[in-house]
């Protein structure tokens, strides 16, 4: 049996059956420094209230996976040092060893699950990392997607990743890719990218309706909703082409490999845009948390 909390909020939304919108919480131990990951994570929750459902932030705290954070947990976990950073394949095993993690796409996906909702803001999925014929660096969250019945909106996958190749694993899963408002696949900092989005909805209730209807037909997995930055917040994707391919040959001299690459391509990026990647970060998660609050709305309304 697992150890669970709801948050007071989230317990009253589900005694109720009020819309829930899943969040991660990698981005408050691992995305930005204290206070900010407190005042963004707060920020987002706050977005998701404003729309009209209500935030479930996820972690596992000392063994218990927490389905929603009280303020001052929230507070404490911001200032917290080293926490794990969980996925699929140690999740279990935080949970059954005591320990205190944030949770990733993929874990957050099954927190989700486990807990009954359906909708799960982010800012952008992992994916296949470039060089990945040779170091199969491919990013759990794309399995996930594959298994777990959550529909994960995001804006993209993260633009240092090899899209085309993402797109292709996405594709040999089953996972639905659906663009929001245009045909293209979002690039997470830049509204668009080159590649033609498989799929386009225009509206939450769209969206919600492809949800309930691959449920009643029972298929595995998820759904991948792309939101693209609004294009007042992007980076346009020909000022970062050059910036991503610098950082990834810093990167390559420097010999970063396996799960600290990410983190280190991400650091860069910030300082070669001088702040501007993480502000359009904020602006995409932001945007992720409203269109997630309403495809959870008429998801609610449509049961």
């Amino acid at each position: 049996m697992i150890n669970i909390h709801y948050s007071t909020e989230v317990r009253a939304a589900k005694d109720a059956g009020q819309p829930i919108v899943a969040l991660e919480s990698t981005i408050i131990t691992h995305g930005m420094p204290y206070p900010q990951n407190v005042e963004v994570a707060a920020q987002v929750e706050q977005d998701i209230r404003d729309a009209g459902a209500v935030p479930a932030t996820m972690a596992v705290l000392d063994g218990v996976l927490h389905v929603g954070l009280e303020p001052d947990r929230l507070q404490s976990l911001g200032q917290a040092q080293g926490v794990a950073k969980l996925s699929r394949a140690d999740m279990a095993a935080c949970l059954a060893t005591g320990g205190t993690g944030a949770t990733t796409v993929a874990a957050t996906m099954i927190a989700a699950q486990y807990a009954g909702i359906e909708v799960f803001a982010t800012g952008g999925i992992g994916g296949v990392h470039q060089g990945a014929e040779t170091s199969f660096d491919i990013s759990a969250d794309l399995h996930e997607l594959g298994q777990t019945p959550v529909t994960v909106v995001a804006a993209g996958a993260k633009a240092i990743l090899d899209l085309a190749k993402t797109l292709e694993v996405l594709e040999t899963l089953g996972v639905p890719v659906i663009a929001h408002g245009q045909d293209q696949f979002p690039a997470f900092w830049s509204a668009k990218s080159p590649y033609a989005a498989p799929l386009r909805m225009d509206s939450a209730e769209a969206i919600a309706k492809a949800h309930a209807t691959r449920r009643a037909l029972g298929l595995p997995g998820g759904q991948l909703v792309a939101n693209p930055i609004p294009a007042a917040d992007q980076i346009p994707a020909e000022e970062l082409a050059p910036i991503i391919a610098e950082a990834q040959a810093d990167a390559d001299t420097h010999r970063i490999t396996g799960k600290a690459v990410t983190p280190y391509l991400l650091q860069r990026i910030f300082e070669k845009t001088q702040g501007r990647s993480l502000t359009a970060n904020i602006a995409l998660v932001r945007n992720n948390a409203r269109l997630a609050a309403n495809i959870a709305k008429a998801l609610a309304n449509s049961t």
